[in-house]
């Protein structure tokens, strides 16, 4: 029988500008749905009678509400499981909070819908009210802790690593179809494809490197992969982070030097010097209360996102992605004297001659 799988939604694919790059674009779609790197992440465990979905009873005109809250047994598998991520030395922070509207990760545990999450940043697009991730089995069941740490690779911007076009897996494709359409999972063709089948591009899988280990790696039963040989009579991944998962997650997010970023004053602008994939933070603090504008320079492609501190964390306020569009990053706020806020600049690429730059005003 297949084991009980985590099922992404199929994602649109991503509106760029014509006439980008192959590098360009290879930059862009492998970041994405990245973090800049200090974010801290909150997370809200849904606990009111009215969160819940609204479904059918079938044979009749009735619906019924199935609930999203979940009980402390599992709240904790999924503390314990974010704890992990965390003790890697990572430069995302997570921190539960008892306000939805607060939380940029929003936790449900619907039975029976899935175990699911958004895939990094994409997660904003989502609204207050909704869930980001969902765990639709007991976490507590021997093996299962995987889910959680599994989904909330997924809220850090990892995919899944079978699909990965460097894994080299020749599928039997109409047996994992047949497979996947009987219990527990009772998936449609669709969502196979979308979740198993599908090749990524290359640039969105998180090496060069198939990793059968990782926590983002399926365990499948015997007879659905052809080739590699070995993995003919089943694959079965230990369910905890590899060491590619690891080095990955401080990859793209670096833990903090502890220094103190330099200020960005306004009306100066400071050079940005990244390559592709790189960061930097900067630190304002304004001279009077107004509207100032933030904003990057030069031919490049990146996101810009400003945080306000708040009882000594970074607060989102605000962020711009202007990844292959012909403008640059440019947000306006108002800010205010006495409070202190920090900018930070992710570089997708850099495509064109001259000097990149940042600037407030």
């Amino acid at each position: 029988m297949a084991g009980r799988y985590c099922s992404l939604a199929r994602q649109s694919a991503p509106a760029f500008a014509p006439g980008l790059t192959a590098e360009r674009l290879s930059a862009l779609i492998g970041q994405r749905s990245m973090w800049v790197n200090g974010t801290v992440l909150h997370y809200y465990f849904f606990d009111g009678q009215d969160d819940g979905s609204v479904i059918a009873v079938p044979g009749t005109t009735q619906s019924r509400r199935v609930s999203w809250v979940g009980a402390e047994d599992q709240r904790s598998v999924v503390r314990d499981c974010f704890r992990e991520w965390q003790e890697l030395g990572i430069g995302l922070s997570f921190v539960e909070v008892g306000d939805r509207t607060e939380a940029e990760l929003r936790i449900g545990f619907q039975l029976g819908d899935g175990s699911w999450s958004a895939v990094g940043k994409d997660c904003l697009q989502i609204g207050q009210n909704e869930r980001t991730m969902n765990f639709g089995w007991d976490l507590t069941v021997p093996g299962e802790r995987a889910t959680a740490l599994h989904e909330i690779g997924h809220a850090l911007g990892l995919l899944h690593e079978h699909q990965s076009p460097f894994a080299g897996i020749h599928w039997d494709d109409e047996a994992v179809y047949a497979e996947l359409a009987g219990p527990p999972n009772f998936w449609s063709r669709d969502k196979t494809y979308v979740n198993i089948l599908r090749k990524l591009d290359p640039s969105e899988v998180n090496g060069s490197v198939w990793d059968p280990q990782s926590i983002m790696e399926y365990a499948f039963s015997g007879g659905l992969i052809l080739e590699p040989e070995q993995f003919r009579a089943g694959l079965n991944p230990p369910g905890t982070l590899s060491p590619a998962d690891k080095e990955f997650a401080l990859r793209w997010y670096p833990p903090a030097d502890g220094a103190q970023p330099p200020a960005l004053e306004p009306f100066r602008s400071v050079p940005l010097r990244l390559a592709p994939g790189e960061q930097a933070d900067f630190v304002i603090d304004p001279p009077e209360t107004r509207e100032y504008t933030v904003g990057t320079f030069g031919a490049n492609d990146c996101v810009l996102v400003l945080f306000e501190e708040r009882d000594g964390e970074p607060r989102y306020v605000a962020g711009r992605d202007d990844g292959g569009q012909p403008h640059n990053a440019t947000m306006k706020a108002r800010l205010v004297k006495g409070r202190r806020y920090f900018v930070r600049v992710r570089l997708y690429s850099a495509w064109g001659p001259g000097e990149t730059a940042v600037m407030c005003w």
